[in-house]
């Protein structure tokens, strides 16, 4: 049997098996020790082979702290003992051949190809095809192996050379199975089913199909397992592209061992072992994942890198060749890039041009985006990707909808080969001309009920919005600016605010974009404004929301309109401006009146019910609340509906309707259960639990409070703990308890987005405390508040606070 350029992923060395054992226990070369009771040296110099024979005492408590089965344990000592433990194979030259070492990471490949491999049904041939270095010949000889069994005729195999031919091979095939000519293989066989293992197919293909075509015709027993850069070209031929082993992705964070469960690390672990004396380092760790990641999950790349442990540690490792994996080789071997120019040069110029704009994407891509990307006309890109998976630059995952990715060292090669050829601006900027459509195509869908599975399918190619971005500011402003003009719901959706406002800042603040269209200019702004309102920098943006109105009313663009007043709303809130913050809402909830569209109406009417309660109006409040929820139930946002339902059991509350309040909140919360948003469920707790409170529940109320539990990392109450609290304590006549609890919960809603609550907690403090200094702050911040805001006390506020003290607030 011939070797692929891929490394062999095991080893029959004792020292192989003795570190593919600890591995998988996750165990260190010191923990083993300990559990053995050996030396630390006596582990690392068995895992380095310097010690071929080791004593058996030392074997057994090795074996013994691995905790190994009957059947692990077994192969374990014959290893130390230097014994081979091989499969009982048919009488022929495959036999002469000891069975391969265990594979890392093919366990699927391997359970799968002998099921097809084995069964009466199976294909009459398959072939591995792949990247050289890919692991297509390990991989491939270990399935051999496996199957033996179920092949009475046997098993041969052969290497094919360059320029064979398939007479040689025919000669060479018969040689195997123990004849002098291939016309002998039939009685040879005598109706018994046999297979032959062809490697390297692409050394000769013309000839390797001719032979394997031969066989299949007179040995109808015949089955065929190939290997090769590309497949044989046969119509009974089952072509089983190999991808390289999966690698950590860029979330992935833990110990060594935790990152074992990753093959392309468990192998990378493996080769660095070979040429270092311990495993890496903590510090080394996330450069490990780093650096596996990089290489692609590639055998071959994985031994190339891990060669260089010998005189680098890890990290430099990663800074040295992180950006140039190609450069990596081994004298006397293949090079990594001329391992990938080798599959590159199966294609015809046509489809190496397509491929060098496909290099231009970074992560997962449809069919679609493909089609844009590659725009020529004389292109079938449907048989194009058939034909980079044919010879397994690709990789596709999904069952229902399919998303491609090169693999990452033939991206790199692409790119490079674009580069060489004057075409990789171009390319770039037609990456980023597509990334632009997509999000402006997707942009409408990011509201609403929609929004999740918009903002998932944005998800699929967020890599590529960062790197289009990133060429295109420098290359192509517009196309940078209409992308990141459509992208702010959903930067705000992943909670990514900063960075979106950092790009549409620079973006609009250059001067090449200021002859760009005026309504993505005005979009961009809005964005701007929006995801500066995130992280409590709004007021800084005001201008921009402004001006951006007033872009759009010179454009007559009803939605831009519409979102301007509902943004510069949300500012004018932020900053304490009220009574122009309703002026814009109200503004909005006419336009909206105007356009028809019922969404566009609850979402006006919702946006007011903090200003009636603002102005001590209750009814109006609950009247828009209403709108809200038969608007939102005749368009199916659910999840408005059910925001409105909790916003109406808190405006029963405040109305003293204590039962109301409690049977409205548990409904709601029902809802808000699959909405899976935890601000809100908090305050419709504190809801639930102040109508328990004050109707005199204490025991319910407690039960809500512990359901609300702490409120942030270092275990203090927030503000809905804090208030439901206080409110608890006044009940139970603990005046000074509640006043500690109410003053906690003005401090925690300070700075918030509504400050009705600090008015509320206020309040509370006000009627609780037995301090009179503490009360007539409270008093006076209070007054403070109220006109500042525009703040109207509620009828059951005054009546707590008393006469006196309202009169006070007034006058003051």
């Amino acid at each position: 049997m011939g070797a692929d350029t891929a490394p062999d992923q095991g080893g029959s060395g004792f020292d192989a098996v003795l570190r593919r054992a600890r591995l998988r226990a996750k165990l260190t070369q010191e923990e083993l020790a300990v559990r053995a009771g050996v030396g630390v040296r006596t582990v690392r110099d068995l895992e380095r082979g310097r010690s071929s024979r080791p004593q058996r005492t030392t074997v057994g408590l090795l074996a013994d702290a691995l905790g190994l089965d009957d059947g692990d344990r077994e192969s374990f000592l014959a290893a130390a003992r230097g014994q081979a433990t091989e499969e009982p194979l048919p009488p022929t030259g495959f036999q002469r051949v000891p069975p391969p070492g265990e594979l890392i990471g093919r366990g699927d490949d391997l359970a799968e190809i002998t099921t097809q491999l084995s069964g009466p049904d199976g294909p009459r041939g398959l072939t591995l095809v792949g990247l050289a270095g890919v692991g297509k010949t390990s991989l491939a000889f270990a399935a051999a192996h496996r199957v033996a069994a179920a092949y009475p005729g046997g098993v041969a195999g052969i290497v094919v050379t360059d320029g064979c031919t398939a007479g040689e091979m025919l000669g060479s095939i018969a040689a195997e199975f123990g004849v002098g000519r291939p016309d002998d293989l039939p009685a040879r066989f005598g109706g018994r089913a046999a297979m032959v293992f062809v490697d390297a197919v692409e050394r000769s293909p013309d000839a390797t199909a001719e032979m394997l075509a031969h066989l299949l015709e007179r040995l109808p027993t015949l089955r065929f397992l190939a290997t090769g850069r590309h497949p044989v070209g046969l119509s009974t031929e089952r072509v089983w592209p190999l991808a390289p082993l999966t690698a950590p992705p860029p979330e992935a964070a833990g110990s060594l061992s935790d990152l074992l469960a990753y093959p392309a690390v468990a192998l990378f672990l493996e080769r660095l072992a070979q040429v270092r004396r311990a495993d890496p380092e903590p510090d080394e760790v996330v450069a490990v994942a780093a650096l596996v990641r990089r290489l692609g999950g590639l055998p071959l790349a994985i031994e190339l890198a891990a060669a260089r442990g010998r005189v680098l540690t890890v990290p430099e490792i990663l800074d040295r060749y992180g950006d140039r994996v190609l450069d990596l080789d081994r004298p006397g071997s293949v090079s990594l890039r001329d391992a990938v120019a080798t599959s590159y040069r199966l294609l015809n110029p046509q489809e190496q041009r397509a491929l060098r704009r496909l290099a231009m994407f970074r992560y997962r891509w449809s069919i679609g985006l493909a089609e844009q990307l590659v725009d020529e006309p004389r292109t079938d890109v449907v048989h194009l990707l058939d034909r980079l998976l044919e010879l397994g630059l690709l990789s596709v995952r999904g069952s229902r909808t399919f998303r491609f990715r090169l693999l990452d060292v033939v991206r790199d090669y692409a790119a490079e080969r674009a580069a060489a050829e004057g075409e990789l601006a171009e390319a770039r900027r037609r990456h980023a001309r597509v990334m632009a459509d997509l999000a402006e195509q997707i942009w409408p869908d990011l509201t609403g009920t929609r929004l999740p599975e918009a903002a998932g399918r944005l998800d699929d190619v967020a890599g590529d919005f960062g790197t289009a971005l990133a060429h295109a500011a420098g290359d192509d402003p517009h196309t940078a600016l209409r992308l990141a003009a459509a992208l702010p719901r959903w930067w705000r959706f992943r909670g990514r605010d900063v960075t979106g406002r950092q790009w549409l800042r620079r973006l609009l603040d250059d001067p090449r974009t200021a002859d760009a269209d005026p309504a993505t200019r005005a979009w961009a702004r809005i964005g701007l404004a929006q995801l500066a309102r995130e992280h409590g920098a709004g007021a800084e943006e005001l201008e921009s929301a402004r001006e951006a109105l007033a872009d759009f009313e010179r454009l007559d663009d009803f939605a831009g309109q519409l979102t301007a007043h509902a943004q510069l709303a949300a500012l004018w809130m932020s900053t304490g401006a009220y009574d122009e913050a309703r002026g814009h809402a109200e503004a909005a909830l006419e336009l909206a009146r105007h356009g028809g569209n019922d969404r566009d109406l609850a979402v006006a009417e919702n946006n007011l019910v903090w200003h009636e309660i603002r102005r001590g109006d209750l009814a109006a409040a609950r009247s828009r609340l209403a709108a809200v929820d038969r608007l939102a139930g005749r368009c199916g946002e659910q999840r408005l509906r059910i925001l409105a339902q909790a916003n109406l059991a808190e405006v029963a509350r405040l109305d003293g309707q204590l039962e109301e309040a409690e049977r409205l909140g548990r409904s709601a919360m029902i809802g808000l259960a699959g909405l899976g948003d935890p601000g809100h469920r908090r305050r419709l707790l504190a809801t639930i639990g102040l109508a328990l409170a004050d109707s005199g529940r204490v025991g319910e109320a407690t039960s809500v409070l512990e359901q609300l539990g702490p409120g942030d990392e270092d275990g203090a109450q927030d503000g809905p703990a804090a208030v439901v609290a206080a409110a608890i304590a006044l009940r139970r006549g603990e005046p000074k308890r509640a006043a500690e609890n109410f003053a906690r919960a003005a401090e925690a809603y300070d700075g918030t987005h509504d400050p009705r609550d600090v008015v509320a907690a206020l309040v509370g403090l006000i009627i609780s405390t037995p301090d009179p200094d503490q009360r007539a702050a409270a008093v006076s911040r209070l007054g403070k508040m109220c006109r500042s805001g525009g703040i109207v006390l509620l009828a059951r506020e005054r009546e707590r606070l008393g006469p006196q003290t309202t009169r006070a607030l007034l006058e003051d």
